[in-house]
């Protein structure tokens, strides 16, 4: 079935579940976006009818980038989401919940249609699934979003679903989240205590921008600095040629190199979370198996590549001139994403003024000897984090941080080591001032991530107006600090965004 074939299916079902709440006028606008169940409300519609609750945003959308602007490049302006709405239905019973929330836009749907057969969730659909209360227990299973763990921005317990990171100037986590299909159940375990637990039966990384020279283009991952650096060892034979072709196969065909299915249950992912409250603070644990969201880079026949360019490299350039796909046959480069299982546990607690929170967690996988270069090494990783209200002001400070274990490097050389010119630790710290005035309708807000290995920043500046129902957003994005880093690559990327936005 086609993808926009199936998305008019869930609408019909949609409009088959909500047509006697529909047809007896049993519906109503509201601008709340929780759901009864996350509200506490563990009924449906009152007599016993179905009831249909419809919100939703529309809104236009202009984005400058000011280093594109002149010389007659059109693309320094754009209306991004021009016209792009959220439409979202919560169709209710007295013993069931149908969730169904559309993001559309123009984007969205071009992903929709193009989405070039890889087994990945269309953003277009934001969340869609069906949640039954079959007495203590609350069964949920469709597309969903989770967040586990206490951390406000992607913590290291945050597991669940992967990230898209194809256009930048979505800063907010829940939207840059992609819905995944899952099975979700939980039960009360007496008090404040709680047991949940989760299965999803295939997987997808991160999604992220694969047209070479495109704006949001990841050269940390694309450009993979493991086929440079055989790219350079083969330069020694002195044809230029030959020397690109090498360099240039992996970036070339980058998507090809995923794995082309990870829908079978090899793939499958699922864990155990247990919270509850022991005086002030509330705390949590789980374990989760799955799958890294970020893939490694597999170069299979680097080292006996690499030995023949030692020995005998004329014998390469002979080959490659009687074969064009000798490289590619001889490297097998490829992409792949590493099992691993965590144990993590959590906290927040309030105290002071302060909302204090922190997550512990360790990632195990299979490279316990750190010798295998095609998987990445175990890790530790935390997040702690706080935020307080003062002089009016409501500050945010969150730092992030993953340290790698049992780094016995295969090779210096990223061709044998996916791990090896990246640092012991990653770390980042995320904060955020903000403050409103004229009762709550303008709010100014300034945002920083700070990649401190790195020594490169994202800027993030905000200003919001609400009128009733009505906002107007002026932000921006600067990406700055040293060259080469994640964020600083694409420090010609700044941008200023507008968006006029409904709420109904």
């Amino acid at each position: 079935m086609k993808p926009l074939s199936r998305t008019a299916l869930c609408l019909l079902c949609l409009l088959w579940i909500a047509g006697p709440g529909l047809g007896a006028q049993d519906f109503w606008f509201d601008e709340g976006e929780d759901s009864a169940a996350e509200a506490g409300i563990s009924g449906g519609a009152s007599g016993g009818r179905p009831g249909v609750k419809i919100t939703g945003e529309l809104a236009g959308e202009l984005l400058i980038f000011p280093h594109e602007l002149g010389g007659g490049r059109a693309a320094g302006a754009e209306w991004g989401n021009a016209a792009a709405a959220k439409l979202n239905f919560d169709a209710q019973a007295p013993n069931a919940e149908a969730i169904l929330h559309f993001n559309i836009s123009p984007r969205t749907i071009e992903d929709l249609t193009a989405s070039g057969g890889l087994p990945r969730t269309p953003l277009l659909i934001d969340e869609l699934y069906l949640r039954a209360f079959l007495g203590p227990v609350t069964l949920e299973t469709g597309l969903r979003k989770l967040a586990w763990g206490r951390a406000d921005s992607s913590g290291p317990l945050d597991v669940t679903n992967p990230l898209d990171y194809t256009d930048l100037t979505v800063t907010e986590l829940m939207d840059r989240k992609i819905a995944r299909p899952m099975i979700r159940a939980s039960v009360p375990l007496g008090g404040t205590s709680k047991l949940e637990g989760v299965f999803i039966p295939s997987f997808q990384g991160h999604r992220y921008s694969l047209d070479q020279g495109g704006r949001w283009f990841p050269t940390a991952i694309a450009s993979d600095r493991g086929v440079d650096m055989v790219k350079g060892i083969a330069s020694r034979i002195g044809d230029p040629l030959l020397a690109t072709a090498i360099g240039n196969y992996q970036v070339d065909h980058f998507e090809d190199l995923l794995p082309g299915n990870t829908r079978g249950l090899e793939y499958a992912q699922g864990g155990l979370r247990f919270t509850t409250t022991v005086g002030p603070s509330d705390i949590g644990a789980q374990y989760y198996s799955g799958y890294l969201f970020r893939p490694s880079l597999v170069i299979e026949g680097a080292s006996a590549f690499i030995d023949l360019v030692n020995s005998n490299p004329g014998a390469i350039k002979a080959a490659y001139t009687a074969d064009p796909d000798y490289i590619k046959n001889t490297l097998k480069p490829s992409m792949r994403y590493t099992r691993y299982h965590q144990i993590g546990v959590d906290y927040t607690q309030a105290a002071a003024g302060f909302t204090l929170r922190g997550e512990l967690a360790a990632n195990i996988t299979g490279d316990l000897s750190g010798d295998d270069g095609g998987v990445y090494n175990p890790s530790l990783a935390w997040s702690a984090g706080f935020d307080r209200d003062l002089f009016g002001f409501t500050f945010f400070v969150e730092a992030d941080e993953s340290v790698r274990l049992l780094d016995r490097r295969v090779n210096r050389n990223p061709a044998l080591d996916t791990e090896a010119l990246s640092p012991l630790t990653n770390t980042a710290l995320t904060a955020q001032i903000s403050r409103s005035f004229f009762q709550d309708r303008l709010e100014i807000k300034f945002a920083l991530l700070w990649n401190i290995e790195a020594g490169d920043l994202y800027l993030m500046p905000s200003l919001v107006y609400t009128m009733g129902d009505l906002q107007a957003k002026l932000s921006g994005g600067i990406f700055t600090g040293k060259a080469g880093g994640e964020l600083s690559q694409y420090r010609n990327n700044g941008y200023i965004k507008t968006v006029l936005v409904y709420s109904f």
